[in-house]
């Protein structure tokens, strides 16, 4: 296993930016590969698009966020690193570009959606406007505390896979039915598919990132 600094690719808006979206690729990708997501959640082209890239280099290939040992409950001595590395990443194009987390949605896939909630859910951090979830759950890690009672109405979309091999759809329905029972304004959708987005996914995050920022 190699660790690798966080970087991102960041692609700027058409005129000054409404807020950001931060899209956070799967496991085994590069920031790159939800590139062409942006194009679809902001057609207009409104938000300031934020890729990172995942700090970790494990076979077989690819970058990864933190090693996975049992799905649900990422590896402790990666997740938290990588959390903290990545919080303090997305401080710096944020702040040149005067945008506050009130403005910044954060998504992802897999993995990603993983660092989306902990960045929107972890006690300490800022509310961001939006959490849009594809295929992913809410970790459980040791020393990992999340502050579900100070995020009523935030905004999210999760969507899920019922066939899906890699994440079942049961922690996509647990994330739903915690972050609803928290106050949280939850759109929920799940199709018959394996580990992927879907167009009813993407339309539904489209839907919850327009009603927050654009």
């Amino acid at each position: 296993m190699e660790r690798s600094p966080v970087t991102s690719t960041i692609r700027e808006p058409s005129d000054t930016p409404a807020g950001a979206l931060v899209l956070m690729h799967g496991r085994g990708a590069d920031s790159s590969d939800l590139e062409p997501l942006l194009d679809l959640l902001d057609p207009a082209g409104n938000l300031v698009g934020i890729f990172p890239r995942g700090p970790l280099t494990l076979p077989p290939g690819g970058r990864h966020w933190y090693v996975v040992r049992q799905v649900g409950f990422p590896d402790p001595a990666t997740f938290l690193p990588t959390f903290e590395e990545l919080a303090e990443h997305l401080t710096a194009p944020l702040e040149e570009r005067g945008i506050g987390w009130e403005r910044v949605a954060l998504a992802g896939f897999s993995q990603g959606a993983v660092m989306a909630y902990s960045l929107a859910l972890a006690a300490g951090r800022p509310r961001p406007a939006a959490i849009l979830a594809f295929s992913g759950f809410i970790p459980s890690v040791e020393g990992f505390d999340l502050a579900l009672a100070d995020r009523a109405g935030l905004p999210v979309s999760i969507s899920h896979g019922t066939l899906d091999p890699v994440i079942s759809v049961a922690f996509g329905r647990d994330a739903r039915d915690r972050l609803t029972a928290a106050g949280l304004a939850v759109s929920y959708c799940e199709d018959p598919v394996g580990h992927t987005i879907t167009p009813r996914g993407v339309a539904q995050a489209r839907t919850v990132l327009e009603s927050a920022i654009l």
